[in-house]
């Protein structure tokens, strides 16, 4: 007990001294003595808020002009915007650390600090990073656009938006599909709105024995009375391949990419009317059953 009073009163008495000898005590004497030492702190105060105050224009002129040249570049207007961001704010850090070395704050530290938060939040954040990185990718590249209809991530849709995270899929039976960007840069990408014109692919059976030049000639006059194909690009009937039952006729066309699915369709349900008008059967599997007594 005896040598903690005795460690206690001697705490107090240095502290005490150093009271004495403080501004407190003393405020005239104690700037008179450190009067160089204030006038140069001063300065440097002065000089940091200096470099803040330019810095701070200099952040936003670097954003102005990179936005500027990024919109010019024809670059997604949300990946302009973040990167102009992302440039502003790497200048306003090397602005505050600048003036904080002006001040004399070490700040070597200060930027280990930094670096080690943010290494644990790209840990913590990295499947959120992958996302934002493959959103920025999309946003530059455009591999998709709003408005087509693409295959990805194993969801077929119409594009309705495009984040920094996520794609939004819109699909034929209308149901909304959010997709984190990640899953779709990392995998095959069908575009199907990117190219202007389209090639539909029909397979139409009609029976053996049949007339096949015939058939050939009713399925050509079917396609060459659609006004939706471009008959500039040819149109192919052939004989695709001989089935058990039946033989195959192959036919290609091209149409305009909005006009794919009604041509399928609409031709589809015409081949019926073509080939039966041409006295040739289509046919069909039948079963024979013999009965033995």
């Amino acid at each position: 007990m005896a040598d903690e009073a005795n460690a206690q009163e001697a705490t107090n008495a240095k502290i005490t001294e150093i009271i004495d000898k403080s501004i407190i005590q003393d405020p005239i004497g104690y700037l008179q003595a450190h009067q160089d030492q204030i006038i140069s702190f001063g300065l440097d105060i002065v000089s940091a808020a200096a470099i803040l105050f330019v810095g701070w224009l200099l952040a936003k002129l670097v954003y102005k002009i990179s936005y500027t040249v990024m919109t010019k570049a024809s670059i997604e207007q949300t990946v302009s915007k973040f990167i102009s961001n992302l440039i502003k704010y790497a200048v306003i850090a090397f602005v505050i650390t600048a003036a904080l070395a002006q001040v004399g704050v070490q700040t070597a530290s200060f930027v280990a600090i930094v670096g080690a938060a943010s290494f644990a939040v790209g840990m913590a954040l990295q499947g959120s990073l992958a996302n934002f990185a493959s959103g920025v990718l999309l946003l530059i590249f455009r591999p998709i656009k709003v408005g087509e209809v693409v295959e990805a991530a194993g969801q077929t849709g119409s594009v309705q938006e495009i984040t920094i995270f996520t794609t939004t899929f819109l699909t034929p039976d209308n149901k909304v599909i959010i997709i984190p960007n990640s899953a779709i840069s990392s995998g095959t990408i069908i575009n199907y709105s990117r190219m202007e014109k389209r090639r539909v692919d029909f397979s139409f059976g009609i029976e053996y024995g049949s007339d096949l030049k015939k058939a050939k000639e009713a399925i050509t006059k079917m396609f060459e009375n659609d006004e939706r194909i471009i008959k500039e690009d040819g149109i192919t009937v052939v004989i695709g391949s001989l089935g058990e039952s039946s033989i195959n006729v192959t036919a290609r066309v091209w149409c305009n990419g909005n006009d794919y699915w009604d041509v399928y369709f609409d031709n589809t349900e015409k081949v019926v009317t073509a080939l039966t008008e041409a006295g040739i059967n289509i046919p069909f599997k039948t079963v024979t059953v013999i009965n033995q007594k």
